[in-house]
């Protein structure tokens, strides 16, 4: 009944009778949607006042906690074609046990005798380095003979200088007896000439004289020839101690290259020989690499190349081994802002990806599904995604890790901070305030004395 009308029944017709207009003329607000709202607001007045944990809330994934314990990728050590495969996905292999084996394809490894003919090599410059080594030998002996036998030779000659010397001394005597003898013999035949011009003496006599003086002056002549023979050979004798000292000093010198040559061809034959046992042990190794084994125990997720005469280079990844025995860790990332909030044993509330969780994130102690943890590492270089990596290991005081969780999955993280109240975290979350930082710190007392000042 709206009343527009100019004719009006309301007044004729009881609406008292009618439920529906009771209901109209009821108000639109019932007392007990005001009792109600009281109720609430009341109690949200007294929860202002309840206990609030502040947390940090992140989104993370399984890993593990040694960088042993992760995810091995099988790599190949060099490049070649696969012949065979020992393994498939799902098998459980240990450390050493083979995968796959593969061939050589590159051109200076086909030699299947590549092995024997560089130790074959390796062999026949060590015997040229041991003759190159005995010939130096010899020619160090020679040399010994060299320096000795100029030794001897200097002392020969000195040995001649001192008898030609002592010769020469010996004539030089000879030569004054001599000359004495001359003169005697001129003196006596002065005498018999004037005893034969007097007639007191024949001429024999004077003739005999005069052969004496003529013997006595060729003895002379003899004496001094024979010392100017003495002198040259002196002198000859002191210029051959050069000569010798050349001689023997030419021959020392030639010795010696020699003895240097060999010895360069000695350590060229040693280069030689340690750069193809370079190479033998590369071939050995490479050979060895043809076999690609499993370096830890585990088992193999996926094989990361397929099919039998497929070509592989170094480095190129075979496949995904996953260790058998692990300890699980979450890594999880942080905005910068909340990085100083952390420390090395800080408790966190972990919460798996396909585990049953209810969570209170304000009331950690009521959550149900959550597993505890505390910050193990914390990274202090930032990663790509502009927040920094904490790895959170699981905390020994709290119930283990489910074994169903598998590294890799989904985990979220809630690490525990400062115990508030609801009111004062809703005033902080509304001005997007960081979570309040503290460390509990305690201090000795510090006993400190005065130090002392000098009487003057």
């Amino acid at each position: 009944m709206l009343n527009i009308s100019l004719k009006r029944i309301n007044e004729n017709i009881d609406l008292s009778k009618y439920r529906a207009f009771r209901i109209i003329e009821e108000r639109t607000v019932s007392r007990m949607l005001i009792k109600v709202m009281t109720i609430v607001f009341v109690g949200g007045i007294f929860a202002m006042f309840l206990p609030w944990t502040q947390n940090i809330r992140a989104k993370g994934n399984v890993t593990t906690l040694s960088p042993d314990d992760r995810p091995q990728t099988v790599q190949a050590t060099i490049g070649g074609k696969i012949e065979s495969w020992y393994v498939q996905e799902g098998d459980i292999v240990s450390v050493g046990d083979t995968i796959i084996r593969i061939s050589e394809v590159k051109e200076e490894y086909l030699d299947p005798m590549i092995l024997d003919n560089t130790n074959n090599q390796i062999i026949a410059k060590d015997e040229s380095s041991k003759a190159y080594a005995q010939k130096a030998t010899n020619l160090n002996q020679q040399l010994d003979a060299l320096v000795n036998g100029k030794q001897i030779k200097l002392e020969q000659n000195t040995i001649k200088i001192m008898q030609t010397k002592l010769k020469l001394q010996s004539d030089s005597i000879d030569l004054v007896a001599a000359d004495t003898k001359k003169l005697i013999a001129l003196n006596q035949l002065a005498r018999i000439e004037n005893l034969y011009n007097d007639g007191l003496k024949p001429l024999t006599d004077l003739e005999a004289k005069r052969l004496s003086v003529q013997e006595a002056n060729a003895k002379v002549i003899s004496l001094q020839n024979k010392m100017d023979a003495s002198r040259n050979e002196l002198l000859n004798l002191k210029a051959n101690v050069i000569a010798i000292t050349n001689e023997y000093d030419d021959k020392i010198a030639k010795s010696k290259s020699d003895r240097m040559s060999a010895l360069s061809s000695k350590y060229d034959a040693d280069a030689s020989k340690n750069k193809l046992q370079s190479q033998y042990n590369t071939y050995e190794v490479r050979q060895n690499n043809y076999f690609i084994t499993s370096p830890i125990n585990g088992t193999v997720t996926k094989a990361l190349k397929t099919g039998i005469g497929e070509l592989i280079k170094a480095g190129d990844a075979i496949v995904r081994i996953i260790p058998n025995e692990y300890k699980l860790a979450v890594e999880t990332f942080i905005e910068p802002m909340d990085m100083p909030l952390l420390e090395i044993g800080q408790k966190v509330r972990v919460q798996f990806d396909g585990w049953p969780a209810i969570v209170f994130s304000g009331w950690p102690n009521n959550s149900y599904g959550t597993f505890g943890g505390e910050v193990f590492a914390i990274n202090n270089d930032i990663s790509d995604n502009n927040k920094y990596r904490i790895l959170i290991a699981p905390d020994p005081d709290d119930n283990p890790w489910p074994n169903e969780v598998r590294v890799g999955g989904g985990a979220n993280t809630i690490t525990l901070l400062k115990n508030v109240k609801v009111g004062y975290e809703l005033w902080r979350q509304l001005n997007g305030f960081p979570p309040d930082y503290y460390i509990e710190t305690k201090f000795k007392d510090v006993k400190t004395k005065a130090p002392l000042r000098k009487v003057k």
